[in-house]
């Protein structure tokens, strides 16, 4: 993974955004739609292709409906490539990964994705603003 700053940031700093994309896994691991907002800000953007949805509430109820149906018995995976600080108290992190049906161990190339991340710090707290994946190879 490579990082950049344009304000030094601290170690700390740097684990926990690095750290966000883990706990998007874990909550996606235990299907809480709750736990997978928790991560965004209040007025957090969560991008899908053909998906948008604002706000913590509407990230919440989407998750769980997708729990309960496309994205039940998967799970997620994701390592970031890269993190640029933008200042003291924002980020960008891309990670590449993707679901994982039930049973896989590596994402297929058709469901591989690399994703955006823009991280806020909120009261000494990283948190998501705005999230959007694309497919990670061209057609």
């Amino acid at each position: 993974m490579s990082t950049s700053t344009a304000a030094g940031p601290s170690a700390g700093d740097q684990a926990a955004v690095a750290a966000i994309p883990q706990r998007v896994v874990a909550a996606w691991a235990a299907n809480d739609a709750e736990a997978f907002a928790s991560v965004f800000t209040d007025t957090g953007t969560l991008i899908l292709p053909g998906l948008h949805r604002k706000g913590r509430a509407a990230i919440t109820e989407h998750m769980a409906a997708s729990f309960r149906a496309e994205y039940r018995g998967t799970r997620v995976t994701g390592k970031p490539i890269e993190v640029t600080f933008l200042g003291r108290d924002a980020g960008v992190l891309i990670t590449e990964g993707g679901v994982l049906l039930e049973g896989e161990t590596e994402v297929h190339p058709d469901r591989a994705i690399r994703a955006s991340w823009v991280v806020v710090r909120q009261e000494d707290q990283w948190r998501l603003a705005v999230y959007q994946n694309c497919p990670r190879d061209a057609a």
